[in-house]
């Protein structure tokens, strides 16, 4: 028996492998759903509206202001002069560039400490064109509801005859826009006087087409795309909030939990929050998010949601401000809007503010009080230094004098520094209104006036028209 055991072949089974399914190719990329904002009234739709007039006045409106015999705000690269009303810049003056930007910066990061997204939702270029372009889509193809309905349907020549007329109304705006924008730097009535030959020049036209390209893509098409995707401030905005920032808000715990009701139904019989869950937030939100699932990146602060909220809250006899603008700390300890504020206005802010005003007024005291003509001192450079009669030393210089005044201006120069140093050459000049003039000029010293060697002098110079004098410093070189 164990022989015959011992003999038998041990058998070993063989399970069949399930056959795995063909690979299928999974995208990680979702595609974008086109998003159609739903029209809101409200303060704060109001606010927003009143600032894309007030930024599209100032923008349409500055370059058709006249100042005296130029235009008003123009900023003239080809002879390199920056008219400002009153104020003529020179390139020499590129500090007040420097503080324009200062200031900007600083402004933004005091907004946005203070309420969150201020600049995204009401004046930000992309919302405003994106505000205008949608206004012209709802009047030219209905509300959102119509809207949705037209684009799910077939081609129709209604639907063909309504995008033809809203894609052209939106490239006449884009158009205009890049030719308001190129009228900054080519002078406005100039650009009318090309556009009546067809003569405009090359540089010009494509400012034009570039300028208004963008503005009919980014407010026509990308909208929400570019303030969630291509804009860096959405992405560092973060690091400027804090638990006392104003930003839009979903009061949780009152909202929660939230669900359809009747008008007249006691919501606390039924165990539901105050949000009748209408969706209305996410209708009316230009990027498309949900405001009750809490703070988003995407969220640009512009209040629509808040607004249809109230609308809401008003129907059902609900008191208002389940969504409002609030802080994390006064959510948190249930502040009323006294306290809110009182909490906002923080040491952050102060001094925020305070620098901020420090700079303002340092640059527009400079602006005031600055000389209105500047003074360049160069040296000639194919004579460095020489003996003339008498044994006199003389050096050569060349003073670029620049007016920055609407008049024509006399100057009148002369030099200090070394006993017995004089001016031989011309020593007054008249200078035309914003212009600029190169003046020659001779500078001698006696032999025993100076040892061998280079020596600091100043030139002054003094406005004879008006108050103003300028010393400006160089060096005389007197040969071994």
């Amino acid at each position: 028996m164990n022989a015959e055991l011992k003999n038998e072949k041990k058998v070993i089974p063989i399970t069949p492998v399930p056959t795995e399914p063909e690979a299928q190719l999974v995208s990680l990329y979702a595609a974008h759903e086109k998003i159609y904002p739903r029209s809101v009234k409200g303060v704060f739709s109001n606010w927003r509206w009143i600032m894309v007039w007030v930024t599209q006045i100032i923008f349409y409106g500055l370059p058709w202001v006249e100042w005296g015999q130029r235009q008003a705000v123009l900023f003239d690269l080809g002879v390199r002069r920056f008219y400002i009303f009153g104020l003529v810049l020179y390139p020499q003056d590129f500090i007040y560039l420097t503080g324009l930007l200062i200031i900007a910066a600083l402004s933004l990061f005091l907004f946005t400490a203070v309420a969150g997204r201020l600049w995204c939702g009401y004046a930000c270029p992309q919302t405003v064109y994106t505000e205008i372009f949608l206004w012209v889509e709802k009047f030219v193809e209905g509300d959102r509801s119509a809207r949705i309905r037209r684009d799910e349907g077939p081609m129709t020549a209604e639907k063909l005859a309504r995008k033809t007329a809203k894609h052209l109304i939106w490239v006449a705006i884009g158009v205009w826009t890049g030719f308001t924008f190129v009228g900054y730097f080519t002078p406005m009535q100039a650009m009318m006087s090309q556009l009546a030959n067809l003569d405009f020049g090359p540089w010009e036209t494509f400012w034009v087409l570039f300028y208004g390209f963008a503005t009919y893509g980014n407010a026509g098409f990308m909208r929400e795309q570019v303030c969630k995707h291509m804009c860096p401030y959405a992405r560092f905005q973060s690091a400027m909030f804090d638990k006392d920032t104003l930003i839009v808000t979903y009061d949780a715990e009152r909202g929660e939990p939230r669900g359809a009701r009747s008008k007249k139904a006691d919501p606390t019989k039924l165990n539901l929050g105050a949000c009748v869950d209408c969706s209305l937030c996410v209708q009316v939100c230009p990027t498309g998010i949900d405001i009750r699932k809490g703070l988003q990146y995407e969220c640009i602060g512009c209040g629509a949601c808040a607004d249809v909220c109230d609308t809401v809250m008003d129907k059902v006899g609900y008191p208002r401000g389940l969504v409002k603008y609030s802080t994390e700390n006064a959510m948190l300890n249930k502040w009323t809007q006294k306290q809110t504020l009182r909490h906002v206005f923080r040491p952050r802010i102060l001094v925020y503010t305070a620098i901020l005003l420090t700079i303002v007024l340092a640059i527009m005291v400079s602006l005031f009080t600055r000389t209105p003509f500047k003074v360049d001192v160069v040296r000639d450079r194919g004579v460095m230094a020489r003996v003339v009669e008498a044994g006199k030393t003389e050096n050569v210089y060349r003073l670029q004098v620049m007016n920055a005044t609407e008049s024509a201006q006399r100057y009148r120069f002369s030099v200090e520094g070394l006993p017995g140093l004089v001016l031989t050459s011309q020593d007054t000049v008249s200078v035309p209104s914003t212009e600029a003039r190169t003046v020659p000029v001779r500078v001698q010293l006696p032999f025993e006036g100076a040892k061998p060697g280079s020596h600091e002098i100043h030139f002054k110079i003094e406005s004879l028209d008006s108050p103003g004098v300028l010393l400006e410093k160089s060096t005389f070189l007197v040969p071994e």
